[in-house]
C-alpha cells in the first residue's frame, strides 16, 4: 500500500493500491497499520516531512511494526558553488538581504508565505499544480513537474533574469539541475538545511529496502 500525503492535485498513478491523506497523528497511523495487518513500514517521505517521519517512528513502535527509512543523500556544495546555508525558511528570507533581487524560490507552495516579509524581491515560483496567487506582490508562477534538465533550468533562470536561488536540501537527482544551472551562471544559492528527525534505521537505495523486506535485515549499513 502506497500512501500519498495529498499535497498535489494529480499524483502520478502507481501499479499498487494507493491512499491519499493523513492518518490522524501517531495513534491514527498505528490503528491503520493494525487494522490492515501491516508488518513493515517504509518511510520514503520527503526529507523535509519531519512531522510524518517523527510520527512514523512512534506509530511503528506502538503498533509493533518494523520501520525503515529510505532517505536521499543530501546535496553537498562543490567547486564553483556559491551556497549560503541556513536553518529554515526564516533564515532564507533574511539571507536574501534588503536590496530588491530576482529570486527563484524553488520550495513548493507550502512555505511561500514565509517570504511575505521580504516582499521587495521578485519571486519566480514553480508548483506542480496551479494554485491561488500567493501573498507576494512581485512574482511569476510556472506550473511544471520534474525531473528537470540543466538546459531547461538555464533557459528558465536566464529568461527571468534570476540573481539568487532558494532551495531545500532535498537531495536526489530530480531537482538537482537548478543547482547545476546556478553554478554555471555564478548565482548564489540559499540552501535550507534539513530539519531534525529522530534517529531510525535508514538506507539510501531501493535495492536495500527490497533486501530488508525479503530478509528482515539491512545489509551493508
Amino acid at each position: 500500500m502506497l500512501s500519498y500525503a495529498g499535497r498535489t492535485d494529480h499524483p502520478r498513478a502507481q501499479a499498487i493500491p494507493t491512499r491519499v491523506g493523513g492518518f490522524g497523528g501517531i495513534e491514527g497511523l498505528a490503528d491503520h497499520m493494525t487494522r490492515e495487518g501491516v508488518t513493515h513500514l517504509v518511510d520514503a517521505t520527503h526529507p523535509f516531512a519531519a512531522r510524518i517521519s517523527t510520527n512514523a517512528i512512534a506509530a511503528a513502535e506502538l503498533a509493533g511494526v518494523e520501520l525503515l527509512a529510505l532517505t536521499r543523500p543530501a546535496w553537498e556544495a562543490g567547486p564553483g558553488d556559491r551556497w549560503i546555508r541556513v536553518a529554515d525558511t526564516a533564515g532564507a528570507g533574511a539571507a536574501l538581504g534588503g536590496e530588491a533581487a530576482r529570486v527563484f524560490l524553488a520550495l513548493g507552495r507550502q512555505t511561500i508565505g514565509d517570504f511575505a516579509d521580504a516582499a521587495q524581491h521578485f519571486y519566480l515560483l514553480r508548483f506542480v499544480d496551479a494554485a491561488d496567487p500567493p501573498a507576494l506582490p512581485h512574482h511569476h508562477l510556472v506550473v511544471d513537474r520534474g525531473p528537470f534538465t540543466l538546459a531547461g533550468e538555464l533557459v528558465l533562470l536566464r529568461a527571468h533574469r534570476i540573481q539568487m536561488v532558494v532551495a531545500k536540501n532535498a537531495g536526489g537527482s530530480g531537482a538537482r539541475a537548478k543547482l547545476e544551472a546556478a553554478r554555471e551562471l555564478g548565482l548564489r544559492v540559499v540552501m535550507i538545511d534539513r530539519p531534525f528527525i529522530p534517529d531510525r534505521p535508514k538506507v539510501e537505495s531501493v535495492a536495500q529496502v527490497l533486501d530488508w523486506l525479503d530478509h528482515g535485515v539491512v545489509r551493508g549499513v
